[in-house]
């Protein structure tokens, strides 16, 4: 285990990057939420950029350990929605989106400074050192909720394809579904695919990141 911890050093930058990375995350399904139709995020407090209102501690450790975590859920009711498992959908869908946006602006700030060949400091390297960190960390966010297991959000953007009785089935794992999926990244039956997609995505992040800053 002791590979996985990160030093003091590391967690001057850790820290930050994952109270924004997950604060966006958390902030992003309140609005959809609320845009859709839905008060109770605002009632809960939710629709906040204040980070101690998202924070979840096992998620918590999990993204300083392995990259990979959750924050705490946002209740809504999809009562409030036209298409209340479409709705759940695109709300389940914005906290990852979210996260891959700012994971796209990481690599394009990156990338920009690497194009513009600064010379080496102190605070160019700590910039650099920073929004590294905050480009893994917002990747292994996103793809981690993106994982179809109850609550997890991948597990609500498949549920819209589903049919109404096999979508309550299905909800029904969430009571086990964190067992689950801690249980198969310990056993690394999931470590394979997740950096399978986080490689794919940081891949594609580049290759974005390159086409916005071509004329540099």
């Amino acid at each position: 285990m002791s590979q996985f911890l990160p030093n003091i050093i590391d967690l001057l930058y850790l820290i930050p990057a994952i109270l924004l990375a997950l604060t966006v995350h958390e902030y992003a399904h309140a609005y959809v939420s609320y845009r859709l139709g839905d008060p109770t995020p605002a009632t809960d407090g939710r629709l906040s950029l204040n980070p101690f209102h998202h924070l979840d501690p096992m998620g918590t450790i999990m993204l300083i350990l392995f990259r990979f975590g959750w924050a705490k859920p946002v209740m809504v009711n999809p009562g409030y929605y036209k298409k209340p498992k479409q709705g759940m959908a695109l709300v389940a869908a914005a906290g990852p989106v979210a996260n891959f946006i700012l994971a796209l602006i990481s690599m394009v700030i990156l990338t920009v400074m690497h194009k513009l060949a600064l010379a080496p400091s102190p605070v160019t390297t700590a910039v650099m050192q920073f929004f590294l960190i905050f480009l893994f960390i917002n990747v292994g966010l996103g793809i981690f909720n993106l994982i179809p297991v109850p609550p997890l959000d991948g597990s609500k953007v498949i549920g819209a394809f589903m049919p109404d009785q096999s979508y309550m089935k299905f909800m029904q794992l969430a009571n086990y579904g964190f067992i689950i999926v801690i249980g198969l990244i310990f056993l690394g039956v999931l470590n394979g695919p997740l950096i399978w997609a986080r490689t794919a995505i940081i891949n594609g992040l580049q290759w974005i990141a390159n086409g916005l800053t071509f004329f540099l």
